[in-house]
């Protein structure tokens, strides 16, 4: 099982490491739900850790709709990720309909290739999350996905995640996220049996 921790700050990265994460997703702005962290950030946090560290690429708080100078941000960001090593960035696209926007998702993660790509909770936003897993599973650059199961934790959306996790296969890996933490991790996944997971707190308080 890998766990996953959320963090916005050097310090909470290495207490993560320190208390058995294994691997890290450095935003910044939680309060946000995640935006893209400093660049300069990224290479401490980098250069400190020996676990793996994902990077969150997201211009704005609020809805996943961008405009084109926005998507051209998130290219930016993940262009500067790929010379600085990163080996993952996290983002996500949706339409107008709240749909998975396949053009722009597909165009990013092609410029993050040969990072990998988590596509993240915007997908709960869409009004059919199995279908949208079902577009995802055709954008061969991506390799996880990030979600609730389009509730407001993990537990709560169980019966969807345990879905996803059937329907991805080998294809895709479903991070199951969504208040899961230190103390009721072993509950999430005996619920889900997902093989990672996503949590603030899910080897504990970092502060």
């Amino acid at each position: 099982m890998i766990k996953e921790a959320c963090v916005e700050s050097l310090a909470e990265a290495i207490a993560a490491e320190e208390l058995g994460a294994d691997r890290i997703e450095l935003c910044s702005r939680l309060d946000l739900d995640g935006l893209t962290p400093d660049f300069d950030l990224i290479r401490e946090t980098l250069s400190t850790l020996t676990i793996p560290v994902k990077i969150m690429i997201r211009p704005r708080g609020g809805y996943f709709v961008y405009t084109q100078e926005e998507l051209q941000l998130m290219e930016e960001g993940i262009d500067r990720c790929k010379t600085m090593g990163v080996t993952e960035v996290v983002f996500g696209v949706l339409d107008q309909q709240n749909q998975i926007d396949i053009g722009a998702t597909t165009r990013l993660a092609k410029r993050a290739y040969p990072m990998k790509v988590t596509f993240h909770k915007a997908i709960d936003d869409s009004p059919d999350i199995l279908f949208a897993l079902k577009q995802m599973k055709t954008i061969s650059e991506v390799t996880s996905i990030l979600t609730s199961g389009g509730m407001s934790t993990a537990l709560e959306g169980q019966t969807i995640l345990k879905r996803m996790v059937q329907s991805a296969g080998g294809k895709l890996t479903i991070i199951p996220a969504g208040r899961i933490t230190d103390q009721n991790i072993n509950e999430v996944h005996k619920s889900i049996g997902a093989t990672e997971y996503h949590g603030r707190r899910i080897v504990g308080e970092l502060s």
